[in-house]
């Protein structure tokens, strides 16, 4: 017998088997000797009162022999087979391609970056040399965005799609089963290039393809439909469906859509700073203790307050992580931030956002449906010159940030290329300004000793989302106008992480099975 309970217990009887086996047995009165194997479903951490609790969804096997779920796709051999172009290789791209090869068509994958082993000598020379490769860097090349990041998992995405199945296929190609368990899972930066290269070899084991450094510079279209693209060595691919899963950073695309004559929208995003605190001070605010100990995880945090009319909140949050350089060209500083599996780095750090509206581009208006991705620009470049136009970036403290001080120095934090003490206050539109230190103070009321000068505020944090949508037909996913081009995944406005874009890719590649 197969018998579900539920149950909440101190830390450490979570992470011991036997102390587990004890405190069911006395729970739920049943025998000891009878319970052959236990499987946990689900599990959460309780950390709203003093006494941290972790609670559990098990499935007891009772006189029962456990036997292990094989995950086995539906895969095929597509080599053969009709074809679909897709543009890009992140979630989006490399869950559409999976799709595909189910449903027996060939995908073609176009990547304008380069294998995830070889992005590490770029990553490598943008943190030490500060040069930015285009193609190359921490937005494109394989696995897009989520490659080095933290991996998170976690989306309110629910109602778009099948999460599990988005799980399982990644534990399918190497993932630890536990992001199945965890309420907020995530498989971190150091473990994800191997999952997204079981993933590739998996597409062309059965018959898909993939070009690599191959940049998309056109798109041909006839009578408003698709009918072939040219890559940047001049090599052009006929097709009559392209999935576009570009990215939120892509904006040679949108600039080549926008020349094509397709309908493009604005798109409202969030934008704002990054700001890291010492991990042990987080662990001391949300668990309520001197030190979390052995048995739970590094803390994280989600807050969000509305200020003035606008959503104030934390976006991306890294415990035990770093901040990153994450620009993709040469003349902008942009950051995000990551960690590792073990999430055991001293720091943590989050994004902290302002929510933008169309109106607030009224500056950037002649640039009209890129007026919010020429604001993004802007602040982007600005930073840039205010750091020293490095890949450096402006920093203060985060009290000095409150107070409009530059700070007299600033700490080494984990943001490598270097920061350089600046006031933001002069960096950012005053509405901007505002509400993130208004949003700051109360973060503080909330949780108290966040509030301190040893945290360091990293800007910009902005790229959150994609300032552009590309429209599409809710019903048939192609754009509104075009047939065969059916945009996707973030870069077209339709996701914002890895679960929901992997979900949307899935879509899209069911819409042209």
């Amino acid at each position: 017998m197969i018998k579900s309970v539920q149950i909440r217990v101190d830390p450490d009887i979570a992470e011991k088997k036997h102390l587990l086996i004890n405190k069911i047995s006395n729970d739920f009165n049943i025998q000891k000797n009878t319970v052959s194997h236990i499987e946990i479903v689900k599990k959460s951490i309780d950390a709203r009162q003093k006494k941290i609790l972790i609670n559990l969804k098990i499935d007891l096997y009772i006189n029962e022999k456990f036997i292990p779920k094989k995950i086995l796709s539906n895969y095929q051999n597509v080599e053969n087979s009709r074809e679909v172009l897709i543009i890009g290789a992140g979630p989006a791209g490399l869950f559409a391609a999976l799709k595909l090869i189910e449903n027996g068509i060939k995908p073609i994958i176009i990547e304008r970056g380069k294998k995830v082993r070889n992005r590490r000598r770029d990553l490598a020379k943008l943190t030490k040399e500060h040069i930015v490769n285009p193609d190359s860097n921490y937005c494109f090349g394989e696995g897009g965005a989520g490659t080095f990041s933290d991996g998170k998992l976690y989306t309110r995405s629910k109602k778009r799609g099948d999460v599990d199945n988005i799980l399982n296929i990644l534990v399918e190609h190497g993932a630890t089963p536990q992001i199945k368990i965890d309420t907020h899972p995530h498989i971190g930066t150091n473990k994800l290039p191997k999952i997204i290269e079981n993933i590739r070899e998996r597409i062309i084991e059965y018959g898909g393809e993939i070009l690599f450094n191959s940049r998309l510079v056109d798109i041909k279209i006839q009578n408003n439909r698709v009918s072939s693209v040219t890559l940047m060595d001049k090599t052009e691919i006929n097709c009559s469906k392209i999935i576009l899963a570009t990215g939120h950073s892509a904006r040679d695309i949108f600039e080549l859509l926008k020349n094509k004559g397709v309908f493009l929208e604005k798109k409202s995003f969030a934008l704002g700073v990054r700001v890291e605190h010492s991990q042990d001070l987080i662990d001391q605010i949300q668990y309520k203790c001197n030190s979390r100990g052995e048995y739970l995880p590094p803390a994280p945090y989600s807050i969000s307050k509305q200020i003035n009319g606008r959503g104030v909140y934390s976006f991306c949050m890294c415990p035990g992580g770093i901040i990153a350089p994450c620009a993709t060209s040469q003349n902008e500083v942009v950051t995000n931030g990551w960690s590792p599996s073990k999430r055991d780095y001293p720091s943590s750090n989050s994004g902290i956002v302002v929510e933008l509206k169309n109106n607030d581009f009224n500056e950037f208006s002649k640039h009209n449906v890129f007026a919010g991705l020429e604001f993004q620009k802007n602040i982007e470049k600005s930073a840039w010159e205010m750091a020293g136009k490095t890949q450096k970036v402006p920093a203060q403290r985060l009290v000095d940030f409150i107070n409009g001080k530059t700070s007299i120095d600033i700490p080494k934090t984990s943001y490598l290329p270097g920061t350089t003490s600046s006031n933001l206050k002069d960096l950012f539109p005053k509405f901007i300004y505002k509400n993130l230190r208004q949003g700051f103070i109360e973060f503080g009321k909330q949780m108290n000793g966040y509030l301190t000068n040893e945290a360091i505020v990293h800007a910009p944090e902005s790229r959150t989302s994609s300032p552009v949508r590309i429209p599409r037909n809710p019903q048939t996913l192609e754009h509104i106008k075009i047939k065969g081009l059916y945009p996707c995944g973030e870069g077209a406005g339709y996701a914002g992480g890895i679960i929901s874009a992997a979900i949307d890719g899935q879509k899209c590649a069911e819409m042209c099975s």
